[in-house]
């Protein structure tokens, strides 16, 4: 009897020890090579839409204390910063193994103020000045290159987990009907071209001061530049403003799935034209 006790518990520890050396082996993958990202907004359509799994290269900027994870469950009380793990490498705005980040790259980065992940277009880089006028870039004093995309049509519906639904330019939409929004296609200084969303003219964000991008950071734009939080919104709890060089968490480079439904786990609603699908 001493023995079969002795077995099983046995077997108990070397499980723990399996699951305890898959958990490390995981979290060491997830901090230096790829980082897993479910979009949750639509602030990046056309490029990205509500539901698009995608998987962010570490490796392309190398390293700092943002490359570590934010380990939050809710229901348990967990609630552990990348500061909390990887607070050392904080505060002097460097990397291991830096790599600079290219203009047009699409990022995940570290909001300075709340920590949450976004993802968003780099548009200006240190020593920059930005500016939109009726709703065009400006960077260094010269417009970027806009040229006529079409439109882009969705169904009016509740939308990924939050179930919001999307902005129109022909609203008032009924549900089910189609929402329609004028795309437009921008080319940055190096030759980067990419889609933009525009839902109707004369809005806030429209125009806006000159941004002179400071040394050792970056100015983001999300592509749907109605409804983006991004770069030009000061830095708050809710504007991102500039983002330091050492809150660059990684690159986008493809969707490895996308769902149009409220979870990653429903298969069925699988969107099937955008497996492994590039992002420009």
């Amino acid at each position: 009897m001493a023995d079969e006790n002795q077995g099983f518990m046995g077997a108990i520890w070397e499980t723990v020890k399996t699951i305890f050396w898959a958990l490390i082996i995981a979290g060491i993958f997830r901090t230096i090579f790829f980082q897993p990202f479910w979009i949750p907004s639509s602030s990046m359509k056309d490029t990205l839409l509500i539901g698009d799994f995608l998987f962010v290269n570490k490796m392309a900027y190398g390293y700092s204390y943002a490359s570590c994870p934010n380990i939050k469950i809710a229901r348990f009380g967990v609630d552990i910063d990348a500061e909390d793990i990887c607070g050392f490498l904080d505060g002097d705005n460097s990397r291991i193994l830096g790599g600079e980040p290219e203009r047009g790259d699409v990022v995940v980065f570290r909001h300075p103020v709340t920590h949450q992940d976004y993802i968003k277009r780099l548009i200006g880089l240190p020593g920059d000045r930005v500016q939109i006028k009726d709703g065009v870039i400006h960077i260094n004093d010269e417009a970027v290159k806009v040229e006529d995309g079409g439109t882009f049509t969705e169904m009016k519906e509740q939308q990924g987990p939050e179930r919001r639904y999307p902005r129109c330019s022909n609203d008032p939409v009924g549900e089910g009907g189609q929402c329609v929004k004028e795309r437009r296609i921008e080319t940055l200084p190096n030759g980067v071209s990419y889609s933009t969303l525009n839902i109707r003219d004369g809005l806030d964000l429209d125009d806006t001061k000159v941004f002179t991008v400071p040394e050792g950071q970056y100015f983001f734009m999300g592509d749907n530049r109605d409804n983006s939080t991004d770069s030009r919104v000061a830095q708050t709890s809710f504007g991102v403003g500039f983002v330091p060089y050492e809150n660059l968490i990684g690159r986008a480079d493809r969707i490895m799935f996308s769902s149009a439904g409220r979870s990653m786990l429903f298969f069925w609603t699988w969107r099937g034209d955008r497996f492994f699908k590039g992002i420009d």
